[in-house]
C-alpha cells in the first residue's frame, strides 16, 4: 500500500489501432507527489493534494498546468490528528467535499470538510462514522442511481492483515447509514504478489456507457513497482452491497509488469507502479463518463521508468482511457466459476 505506517519498507500506451505516440507524449507532470485527485467545474480542473501539514488546492485550464498552480492550503492539521493522506475532492449541490484520512497506525479515520468555493472557506474537519468504526483511507463519495454511496479501502478487524473495498449508503454527503458491505478482497494471484499487508486500496468509481457502475482500484503495495490498476464491475441490474454481485478484471488493467496484466493489455512503456487514479470527471460525476470510442482524461501516480522505485520518487502523470468492449471477467477463486462479459477499461500513458 502507498501508505507510510503498515508496509515493508504505455509515451502512450495504444493499442495498434490507435497508432504510436512519441516518447515526448508520456504524462509525467513536475508534481512530485501521491494520490491525484481532480475534477473539472466548467473549464478549470480542481486538483486537491496533502501537502505541508494539510491539504491544498490548486486550479487550472488543463491537468497539465495544474502542476505549476499556486497550491492554496485550506485546510491545517491543527489538531495533530497524524498523517494526512490521500484528499478525495467531490461536489453536490453546488458545495465542495474533500474526504481524506487523518491519524496514526491503526488509528486512521476518514474525514470531510466542504465550502461553498474550491479553495477557500472550508468548515472545520468532521470525523465520519463509518460502519463498523474500523481503519479506513482512500474514502470516496459517488451518486448511482439516485443514492450516494460512499466507498473506501479498510481493515475487516482491529489488525492489518490484508485492506478490502467497502460500500455504505449515504444519507448525506457527509454521513453513511445502515451497515458496510465488503465488495472486494486481495485474494486473486496477480493481487498478492506483493504482500504484508495484501492491498485493495484507492477505489474511483465511474459507471459505463450501458450504465453498469464499475470501482476501478489499487492492487498490490505501492511500495512496490507491482502497484497497479484493476476494475470491479457490477452486474447489470445487480445490487451494489451484494459481494456476488461484483466481477473483478482477470489481471491488472494498468501495470508496468507484463506477468500480472489483463491478456490482451499491455504494460506501460515509460511509467513504473502506475496507481491511485484518478476519473477527470465534469463535477465528478460519474454519469458524464465518455460514450465508447472518445478518450477521456485520468491522472495518477507512478515512478519514471529508470528511476529508483520509491514513494519519494512518485510524480503526477496525465493519461486517458477509453471503454474497452467484450470484456470477460471471471471469478477465478469461486467454486463453479461464473463469467460476464461487458465493459472494462483500458487506460494510456
Amino acid at each position: 500500500m502507498k501508505k507510510r505506517h503498515l508496509a515493508l519498507a504505455s509515451a502512450l500506451l495504444i493499442a495498434a489501432t490507435l497508432g504510436l505516440a512519441s516518447p515526448a507524449a508520456a504524462g509525467q507532470t513536475s508534481m512530485r507527489a501521491a494520490d491525484p485527485s481532480v475534477l473539472r467545474v466548467g473549464g478549470t480542473y480542481i486538483s486537491v493534494q496533502s501537502t505541508g501539514g494539510g491539504i491544498a488546492v490548486r486550479q487550472s485550464s488543463s491537468t497539465d498546468g495544474l502542476a505549476s498552480a499556486a497550491a492554496r492550503q485550506v485546510w491545517s492539521d491543527t489538531r495533530n490528528l497524524g498523517e494526512v493522506w490521500a484528499p478525495e475532492i467531490a461536489t453536490d449541490n453546488g458545495r465542495f467535499y474533500i474526504y481524506f484520512s487523518a491519524g496514526r497506525g491503526a488509528a486512521h479515520r476518514m474525514y470531510v470538510i466542504s465550502s461553498t468555493s474550491a479553495d477557500s472557506g472550508y468548515t472545520a474537519e468532521t470525523r465520519m462514522a463509518l460502519p463498523d468504526d474500523r481503519w479506513a483511507i482512500d474514502g470516496a463519495m459517488f451518486v448511482f442511481n439516485g443514492q450516494r454511496w460512499f466507498v473506501w479501502s479498510g481493515w475487516a478487524g482491529a489488525t492489518n492483515v490484508e485492506q478490502n473495498l467497502y460500500i455504505a449508503r449515504m444519507s448525506s454527503p457527509t454521513a453513511t447509514t445502515g451497515a458496510r458491505f465488503v465488495i472486494s478482497q486481495p485474494r486473486e494471484s496477480w493481487e498478492r504478489v506483493v504482500g504484508n499487508p495484501f492491498i485493495n486500496e484507492g477505489p474511483e468509481p465511474i459507471r459505463d456507457p450501458n450504465g453498469q457502475l464499475h470501482i476501478v482500484y489499487s492492487a498490490n503495495g505501492s511500495w512496490s513497482d507491482q502497484y497497479c490498476l484493476a476494475d470491479l464491475r457490477l452486474r447489470a441490474g445487480g445490487d451494489p452491497t451484494y459481494v456476488w454481485d461484483w466481477y473483478k478484471s482477470n489481471g491488472c488493467q494498468f501495470g508496468s509488469n507484463r506477468a500480472t496484466m489483463m491478456a490482451g493489455w499491455d504494460p506501460t512503456l515509460h511509467a513504473n507502479g502506475p496507481g491511485h487514479h484518478t476519473f477527470v470527471l465534469l463535477n465528478g460525476d460519474i454519469a458524464t463518463s465518455p460514450p465508447a470510442g472518445p478518450r477521456f482524461p485520468v491522472m495518477y501516480h507512478a515512478v519514471p521508468k529508470g528511476t529508483p522505485y520509491a514513494w519519494e520518487n512518485r510524480y503526477w502523470y496525465t493519461g486517458s482511457f477509453v471503454w474497452w468492449g467484450n470484456s470477460t471477467y471471471t471469478r477465478a477463486n469461486v467454486p463453479g466459476a461464473t463469467s460476464t462479459t461487458g465493459f472494462g477499461l483500458k487506460f494510456f500513458e
